[in-house]
């Protein structure tokens, strides 16, 4: 199902915004108009503090949906790394990037350990509804927070669900307790910043949560 290969990411860029972001099947079939209306981008985008300039990387990125709403934010001078561990799905997003004219956005084909970000040169991470899919989950912590600048953040949006279940279980059910993600972020190293207003999908009856991490500054 993952492919270990990889597009070449072009070009570097001082302040690299990374944003990890997956599409998952239910929503597959809403309109942007439907998912704008609970999703809120512009809000998760303010959240992280993106801008004009900012490089922004959505892994799991699926068919591209926040890929895009974040290259209209950064603009021109930003960049958008798309990244998916299928081939296909970054593939279709090339080709949609370049019907809009947008090059600011890159692809990249990670593994289910390793999302292959530059080390240190990331402003933000955003992960939304991938997380519970991790099964490499303590590695790609490891991974986020060394592609993160100091005081980068790391905003998880997930389902919610109840503790008391075997992580296999939650990955079947595409959710994830919100515990369970605080308890891996702050073993990766994050320190919890703060938890901001959640989602609901009416279609699917799905609450989710949102926390945002940020990795330690650096100190003296």
């Amino acid at each position: 199902m993952f492919s270990a290969q990889r597009t070449r990411i072009a070009g570097k860029s001082a302040a690299i915004l990374f944003i990890l972001v997956r599409i998952a099947a239910p929503l597959a079939g809403q309109s942007d108009a439907k998912r704008d209306s609970w999703q809120r981008p512009n809000e998760v985008m303010d959240a992280l503090q993106l801008h004009a300039g900012s490089t922004v990387a959505d892994i799991g990125a699926g068919q591209g949906y926040f890929t895009f709403k974040l290259a209209e934010r950064v603009g021109p001078t930003g960049k958008v790394l798309a990244e998916d561990l299928l081939a296909e799905r970054m593939s279709a997003v090339r080709e949609a990037a370049a019907k809009r004219n947008l090059p600011q956005v890159e692809t990249i084909i990670g593994t289910a350990s390793d999302p292959h970000l530059p080390a240190g040169a990331l402003d933000a991470i955003l992960v939304i509804n991938a997380y519970h899919e991790f099964k490499d989950y303590d590695a790609m912590m490891r991974a986020m927070l060394m592609a993160l600048k100091p005081g980068g953040l790391l905003g998880i949006i997930d389902a919610k669900d109840d503790l008391g279940q075997a992580r296999a279980v939650y990955q079947q059910r595409h959710r994830l307790p919100e515990q369970m993600t605080l308890d891996d972020a702050k073993r990766g190293g994050f320190h919890f910043v703060k938890r901001l207003l959640g989602f609901s999908d009416s279609d699917t009856g799905r609450e989710y949560y949102f926390l945002l991490f940020e990795k330690p500054k650096a100190e003296g």
